[in-house]
């Protein structure tokens, strides 16, 4: 059943996010299990084969982890007897599936990041903060598995602060650690909270330990002297040694973490089953709601575009974001956040990009895999529609106001394969393939290379485009070749220089006259600058646009490797034109010819993308890791030893982690791990540039 508007203030939409293995799965299906959403408990490596419900695809339960986000939705009855209706979506762990994360944390209102006990802040933490800063989401921390040796909700808390620049609050004691982990002291109501029952359904509520009662006391006081700075009235029954009533509390708390001014902690073990209620109480206390979150679009309505805030409101003008396609076996399904307005099966939509309107056949709720038909949904929810063609991030629309929403941050890809059908009679279903994940995922780009024809993919890394790949033998019968990876290089320039460039051409009748004159010089703060400094009508107003384009063009392929130019600022302050020969064409041609006369002149050089790897080893095999990645051409950027494990940061070009997770696997007897993510482009040593410019002139020559 949809959720009304005057029931929004009991709607929950929220993420769960983590760097990997820190058990955002296991989290989510014990809240299903608790919310009465699944009636059986399984895990995500289970031994049953079943799967977490959250990790419905046949490959993610294989390789126990989460490759797709899953949405799904439950009611929860808080300790305090309230109901809240709760969407959630969890999200993949992994860098490459992150446009996963990034497209939910776009179109959620509050987010629970999930922290291990013993690995506190890890390097897709960082990520997966960073994403929830770009969207504005306020979040608590969940402090997971505690029941291992070496867990340290306090430490986790402090790198929160260290690592992330949060202002954490410890809203419980854990009574017990590691092995010993027995429950948890909620730091407002002053109660020890246990968890008994099989799957820890019952909550016992006793005093409070007396062992702890010091400790408690400690962080009780730390929590309201964090909390003092934004309540005044609290300040003063803290500072007049005054009982502060738990109710004020939990305002206070609410109020600063809406403003991202604090990040509630909270610390359990979801695979021992203790801890988790107590975090979704939390979620629905502290967390916003739907009307509380700031959403903006653009109304394109009249001949201007213009920006406005919208309200979650049911009877406004519609305004919905599709932020997830998945095609299943009826069809695309198209996962849908309503901002405004509300949607019914038989309405009229409009999609704001393509301009086209289509009738809205089926509306459902998803849980998991599972569809649950409704008839209709308002402002806040999140839903599914059936029968829409349409691409991740465009807006819906109704028939009176023309709305479209930003489109969610995609990140560039940084590798490439070249792929083919192996079977002449697979290739129908090897482009379906291609292009539904296309469609799917914005971050996996395919495309035709001119020189050799074949069909090149691009994505996040070597795990992303290996599944694509699997997916493709799998769910459409097709056996998929594949090259070696290929990196995605760029070319910048290292000098400044003056160019005077005159395009001519004559050949009967009107012909093409250009001249720009101006500067070529490196530009740091992004890909391409241009810098109109024409004065006295040398060139043309209606021409600087042309100048501008055949500048971008050229900067499209460079000659070096035929990668694409970047790190440019162009600066034309002079020119000349031809009352009869000057065109938008002249001018774009000849700033194409100015670019690629000079170019040489400019110094090019090759930029190759550096990974931010993190590889996590027993402190016995530090050193074998680090030669590992001294032999990759690594950096070390530090090193962390916490009880017997070593956390190793280092920078490391991605041409050279290929293959890095065999050799990692091989020197460690399987006892270490690494994640990877995109740091930036860097210039290659000149031994790479000369290799990559030989082989590239080869390739011509072929």
């Amino acid at each position: 059943m949809a959720v009304t508007d005057k029931h929004l203030e009991k709607l929950r939409n929220i993420g769960i996010s983590a760097h990997i293995d820190s058990g955002k799965t296991t989290l989510t299906e014990r809240i299903l299990y608790y919310t009465g959403r699944i009636h059986k408990i399984e895990e995500v490596r289970g031994k049953s084969g079943v799967g977490a419900k959250m990790d419905s695809m046949e490959l993610e339960r294989e390789r126990g982890i989460t490759i797709q986000s899953a949405a799904t939705y439950c009611q929860w009855r808080t300790s305090d007897k309230s109901d809240y209706n709760i969407n959630i979506i969890d999200t993949p762990g992994h860098v490459d599936f992150t446009i996963e994360v990034e497209r939910a944390l776009g179109v959620l209102d509050g987010a629970i990041l999930v922290l291990c006990a013993v690995g506190g802040v890890q390097s897709q933490s960082l990520t997966v903060d960073r994403q929830m800063r770009r969207y504005n989401v306020p979040r608590l921390a969940f402090v997971n598995k505690m029941d291992r040796m070496g867990a340290d909700v306090f430490g986790v808390a402090q790198q929160l602060q260290d690592k992330l620049r949060h202002k954490p609050c410890v809203m419980q004691v854990p009574i017990g650690t590691g092995a010993d982990f027995d429950g948890v002291i909620d730091l407002v109501e002053l109660q020890a909270l246990y968890f008994d029952g099989d799957n820890g359904e019952i909550i016992r509520r006793e005093k409070i330990p007396a062992a702890l009662e010091e400790l408690v006391e400690e962080h009780r006081a730390n929590l309201i002297e964090v909390l003092a700075d934004f309540d005044d009235e609290l300040a003063e029954l803290y500072l007049g040694g005054e009982v502060i009533p738990s109710e004020l509390i939990h305002t206070v708390v609410r109020r600063a973490t809406l403003s991202l001014d604090i990040t509630p902690v909270f610390c359990g073990t979801a695979y021992r089953n203790k801890g988790v209620q107590p975090l979704v109480d939390a979620a629905c206390k502290y967390l916003p709601n739907p009307s509380e979150g700031v959403n903006h679009a653009f109304d394109e309505t009249g001949h201007e575009e213009v920006e406005v805030e919208l309200e979650a409101d049911s009877s406004k003008p519609l305004c919905a974001m599709a932020f997830k396609l998945e095609d299943g076996k009826y069809g695309q399904l198209t996962y849908t956040r309503i901002y405004q307005g509300h949607l019914a099966v038989g309405d009229w939509i409009w999609n704001s990009r393509t301009g086209r309107k289509v009738k809205l056949g089926r509306l459902v709720k998803m849980h998991s895999d599972e569809l649950h038909e409704i008839k209709t949904a308002g402002a806040g929810e999140i839903v599914a529609i059936f029968g829409i063609e349409c691409a991740s991030g465009d807006t819906f629309h109704g028939q009176k106001v023309a709305y479209s929403k930003a489109s969610i941050y995609v990140p560039e890809p940084v590798i490439s394969y070249a792929i083919w059908a192996e079977k002449k009679k697979d290739m129908g279903n090897f482009s379906k393939a291609l292009n539904r994940f296309s469609r799917e995922d914005p971050t996996f780009r395919v495309r035709k290379d001119e020189e050799s024809g074949q069909t090149l993919i691009s994505g996040m890394g070597e795990l992303h485009l290996d599944v694509y790949v699997e997916r493709m033998k799998r769910e459409y019968n097709c056996t998929v070749g594949k090259g070696e990876p290929q990196v995605a290089y760029r070319e910048a320039i290292s000098q400044e220089i003056e160019f005077d460039c005159i395009h001519k051409k004559q050949t009967g009748g009107s012909g093409q006259y250009a001249r720009i004159c101006g500067f070529f010089r490196p530009y740091a703060d992004g890909d391409f600058s241009f810098i109109d400094k024409i004065v006295g009508g040398s060139i043309p107003r209606e021409y600087i646009p042309s100048c501008e384009t055949g500048f971008k063009n050229i900067m499209a392929k460079g000659s070096l490797i035929g990668f694409p130019i970047v790190g440019i600022e162009v600066e034309i302050n002079d020119g000349n034109s031809h009352a009869v020969d000057s065109s938008d064409l002249a001018f774009q041609t000849c700033a194409r010819k100015a670019f690629r006369e000079n170019y040489a002149r400019m110094k090019p050089t090759i930029l190759e993308p550096i990974m931010k790897v993190s590889a996590e080893t027993p402190v016995e095999y530090q050193g074998t890791v680090l030669a590992t990645l001294n032999r990759r051409r690594g950096q070390i950027v530090g090193t962390e030893v916490k009880q017997g494990v070593s956390n190793i940061e280092a920078e490391v070009p991605l041409s050279c982690m290929f293959g890095y997770s065999t050799d990692l696997r091989s020197a460690t007897q399987g006892k270490a791990e690494f994640t990877m993510e995109f740091s930036r482009y860097a210039p290659a040593p000149k031994s790479v540039i000369e290799e990559l410019i030989e082989e590239y002139s080869k390739k011509n020559k072929r």
